[in-house]
């Protein structure tokens, strides 16, 4: 049976000190951006479960989270596939370079904009800082749950979180992927409670 870890190639060295390293960095990136640092309202909740006011994506947890979540899980899963000799914790910074690269790319006004047109987030004004950062989180949460997770688990998690959020608010990670790259009128009546 093959060991969890190889222990000569997954030592962590300074491989957590990059990967927090570039978590901070695009949060530097993101306040030279003129996002805010917290929400405006000047108070920072756990959760926020209105998907559909002013708070989304403002505070640390809300109902995208779990697609956060996922990216972790996806990230994973590619990342063993396509560099499964590179040691664990440069998977990890790679991942985390992918989302927040993400982060950065969402928070531009031309994809602030497209979610408006496109999607549901009709009044979409971006990411806090703060939220940014506990989406990272998230998506360290999901690549380490993947690593610990039988295959066959992390694919029922993520179909889970999926289906459980998308019932919930009518939008996921799919949906969302979807609506922002092929907006179907159909769907996004469907979205708003058509």
């Amino acid at each position: 049976m093959p060991a969890l870890f190889d222990r000569r190639r997954d030592r962590a060295g300074p491989w957590p000190f990059a990967v927090l390293g570039i978590a901070l960095a695009a949060g530097a990136i993101l306040l030279w951006m003129g996002r805010v640092p917290i929400c405006e309202c000047g108070y920072v909740k756990l959760w926020h479960g209105n998907a559909f006011d002013s708070g989304n994506s403002q505070h640390l947890l809300d109902w995208y989270t779990p697609s956060h979540i996922a990216h972790g899980f996806i990230f994973y899963a590619l990342l063993h596939f396509v560099a499964r000799r590179t040691g664990l914790w440069p998977r990890l910074a790679i991942a985390t370079l992918v989302e927040v690269a993400w982060e950065i790319i969402e928070n531009t006004e031309a994809v602030i904009q497209r979610y408006r047109e496109a999607t549901i987030a009709l009044g979409y004004n971006g990411d806090s800082v703060i939220n940014s950062m506990a989406d990272v989180a998230a998506m360290w949460l999901g690549f380490w749950l993947a690593l610990r997770l039988p295959v066959w688990l992390s694919v029922v998690v993520v179909l889970a979180m999926e289906l459980f959020v998308g019932w919930m608010i009518r939008d996921n990670l799919a949906l969302n992927v979807l609506m922002l790259l092929w907006p179907i009128e159909a769907v996004r009546t469907w979205q708003a409670g058509g």
